[in-house]
């Protein structure tokens, strides 16, 4: 028993020294490195917060300046160089639309623009270096036929030849370009806008400036003075309208007796009067309507604590209510 016990002890303090011999090294090691990161964090830190608040040198500051100079300087470059490609383009356009209104409006003008133009320069010059070109060729080619007579020369020949067959096509074509523009310039002239000539539109008012004095010219009459007036209504007097009235009875009448007007009129009124008067008599007289008697208001106290049988009659206490549940 003492020995089983004794082994297991020193079994047990076996793994324990070799679990600390493992563990110790582990565990230092961590410490260790923990700390080294932390001291470089640091580290960083601190060299960051330098780098932040201290000046910066007069080589850096020179040296940034002098490449941000250099980049602002290219960026200046290019943004002119666009500039002016932009220039030139519009001034391309303008020009060619003056060109278009020029020899819309003027052909002839236009044609001695067209001929005295930077492209018809151009077009001059080629003609002129080609043709130069030409010559040269021929005479390099008689050159070379001599030499090649005496065995040598047959590099200039075929040189001369080359440069002879360029010099051609391009003289060919710059012919075709010059009769192409020649046939536009013509085409121009033959469709120009005729002017047409001007008209006078108001020779009157000029020939009135001129004579300095003005006619009237007559100017119809208004359709309602044209028209024929209706005959105006005479004005009769009572006097005419009486001797009218009067003039049947007269022709009865001998030539001897007088009519009295005045007297007949004065017989009229007093017929008129009497009549007038015996209507009025004639008329019955309307009786007053009789008087009505008002009651008397009666008063509302009047009958205060006066108990009637009527007030007395037993209540229908079915019909009440059934009125109520009604409503």
């Amino acid at each position: 028993m003492g020995m089983d016990g004794l082994s297991s002890s020193v079994v047990i303090a076996l793994a324990a020294v070799l679990w600390l011999a493992y563990l110790l090294p582990t565990w230092f090691k961590r410490r260790e490195y923990l700390s080294t990161e932390r001291n470089a964090v640091r580290l960083q830190q601190t060299l960051r917060i330098m780098a932040e608040t201290a000046e910066v040198p007069d080589q850096v500051r020179v040296e940034s300046s002098a490449r941000s100079a250099a980049v602002q300087e290219k960026i200046m470059q290019r943004e002119m160089q666009r500039t002016r490609a932009i220039q030139k383009a519009q001034d391309a356009a303008a020009a060619r639309a003056a060109a278009r209104q020029l020899a819309e409006s003027r052909p002839a003008i236009a044609a001695d623009v067209a001929r005295s133009s930077q492209s018809s320069r151009r077009l001059r010059r080629s003609r002129l270096v080609s043709t130069l070109a030409l010559i040269a060729a021929l005479v390099g080619v008689v050159v070379g036929v001599a030499q090649l007579a005496a065995g040598t020369g047959w590099v200039l020949l075929a040189g001369s030849v080359v440069v002879a067959v360029g010099a051609v096509v391009l003289l060919a074509q710059l012919a075709a370009v010059s009769r192409a523009r020649a046939q536009l310039a013509q085409g121009l002239e033959r469709s120009a806008p005729v002017a047409s000539p001007l008209r006078d539109m108001f020779p009157q008012q000029q020939a009135l400036a001129a004579g300095g004095e003005w006619t009237p010219v007559p100017v119809p009459k208004p359709l309602y003075l044209s028209r024929p007036e209706a005959p105006a209504a005479p004005r009769v007097t009572f006097a005419d309208a009486a001797a009218r009235l009067a003039r049947p009875a007269a022709s009865t009448v001998t030539p001897d007796a007088v009519p009295d007007h005045a007297a007949e009129l004065r017989d009229a009124a007093a017929r008129s009067e009497q009549a007038l008067r015996d209507a009025q008599q004639q008329t019955t007289r309307i009786a007053p309507a009789p008087a009505v008697e008002v009651p008397a208001e009666t008063s509302r106290f009047a009958r205060m604590g006066i108990i009637d049988d009527a007030e007395l009659a037993p209540v229908a206490l079915d019909e009440a209510l059934r009125r109520r549940r009604a409503v």
